[in-house]
């Protein structure tokens, strides 16, 4: 069986930034208020852009950096919550934007999971042989799901994309073992994008509500608790202890949930990097966001054992342990 390795990373933000002080002129909050609970101080928030902008923008800075071809690209996979619309799907706009002509695209929705519920579709197609080179982009502008009014939710998320281009390999590097789950019984702890039953024969007419609902209390707990078992498993398909895993990139929610994992696992807090203080909340996209920042910063090298952490929607969880 081949693996895959990751061959190059990529970001794209939105240049509008929106400080927790410009919320304060929208709602009653201030920068005192959100920062110490989330460790959010500024999001990217889209202005005229669209979530298959970014991706595309994507797309074309990670061609670039490994000297592909659109042409060389087996697949595309885009992985968002926030899509242009439900049809085309974002992947398919991606492949026609760039010309990506021998390359089939789809889309997955694993929410604050889908870096790695991505990674793990992809590698199982790159793994049977039939495939070469794959693309996987987390993009998300959840600047569209979100009540502006509701400041318990809207202090939260913010837009943004994140790729990676994936070669299958018979080098012994990438990745190393994974383990998803999901918590259908506890979904509705976050609900977004609720479409209304309006059709000429329902017995009753549900409601239109595009607009994110969370129980945050309900989250922190889902996630300081069962995370930890999820991570701990990949370890163990791994063979491997928490002290030998050197950067663990978990999904930026909430600076808090990452403490806590970290204390967890008994690992200083140097090996859970963050950035939601500059980006908030962007679902799909954050850990591949996150990625790419340390690349560029030579904070992620070539042999380093790396976790990848997903959870929230769905409710869902994702681990996957990688040597790069």
């Amino acid at each position: 069986m081949e693996k895959m390795k990751i061959v190059a990373t990529a970001r794209q933000v939105p240049e509008r930034v929106v400080s927790n002080d410009d919320l304060a002129e929208l709602m009653e909050t201030s920068d005192e208020w959100i920062y110490p609970r989330t460790g959010i101080h500024r999001r990217h928030v889209v202005t005229d852009e669209n979530t298959s902008d970014l991706a595309a923008a994507v797309a074309e800075k990670l061609l670039a950096k490994a000297g592909w071809q659109a042409d060389d690209l087996d697949f595309i996979i885009v992985s968002t919550m926030s899509p242009d619309a439900l049809s085309p799907h974002t992947s398919a706009i991606v492949q026609g934007k760039i010309g990506a002509q021998k390359a089939f695209a789809f889309d997955i929705n694993a929410a604050c999971s889908g870096f790695v519920y991505g990674l793990s579709v992809a590698s199982s197609f790159l793994s049977s042989g039939r495939y070469q080179k794959g693309m996987f982009i987390g993009a998300e502008v959840l600047s569209k799901l979100v009540d502006w009014k509701d400041r318990t939710v809207s202090v939260l998320f913010g837009d943004g994309a994140g790729g990676v281009l994936l070669e299958a390999t018979k080098e012994e590097e990438g990745l190393l073992s994974e383990e998803l789950q999901a918590y259908g019984d506890r979904g509705e702890a976050i609900l977004t994008g609720r479409f209304a039953n309006q059709n000429a024969f329902a017995g009753e007419i549900s409601p239109l509500d595009p607009y994110f609902h969370q129980d945050g209390r309900g989250v922190y707990s889902f996630a300081t608790r069962e995370v930890p078992k999820v991570l701990n498993k990949a370890l163990a398909k791994a063979g491997l202890q928490a002290d030998d895993v050197d950067l663990y990139l978990a999904h930026q929610a909430n600076h808090r949930i990452i403490e806590s994992m970290a204390k967890n696992f008994g690992q200083p807090m140097e090996k859970f990097p963050t950035n939601m203080v500059e980006y908030g909340n962007t679902s799909a996209a954050s850990t591949a966001i996150l990625l790419d920042e340390l690349m560029e910063a030579g904070q992620v090298q070539k042999g380093m054992k790396v976790a990848f952490v997903g959870f929230g929607g769905g409710l869902a969880i994702g681990a996957q342990i990688w040597q790069l």
